[in-house]
């Protein structure tokens, strides 16, 4: 199994760090598992993007980038769901 490197954007470290605390383990064990499955189950690919995806860990959400050829993934934002697609 390929393990991808993982890639915060400075505003996602932000967001993360703006989340409650008992949210923040739990959303940032979902974002280093994308390194073993950038496709977990549930994850949806947003529409008028070509490589960007979404996961839900609980009311937040998970915006990342996917490079195949570069075994990358960046994770752009991090949010509630009313905040995070603005």
């Amino acid at each position: 199994m390929i393990r991808r490197e993982i890639r915060i954007s400075r505003s996602a470290e932000r967001q993360l760090g703006k989340l409650p605390r008992s949210d923040q383990a739990r959303v940032a064990r979902e974002m280093l598992a994308l390194a073993d499955d950038p496709f977990p189950r549930g994850a949806r690919k947003l529409s008028g993007y070509h490589d960007v995806f979404r996961i839900r860990v609980g009311p937040y959400r998970i915006l990342y980038s996917v490079s195949e050829t570069e075994l990358i993934i960046a994770i752009l934002k991090v949010g509630h769901r009313r905040d995070v697609y603005r």
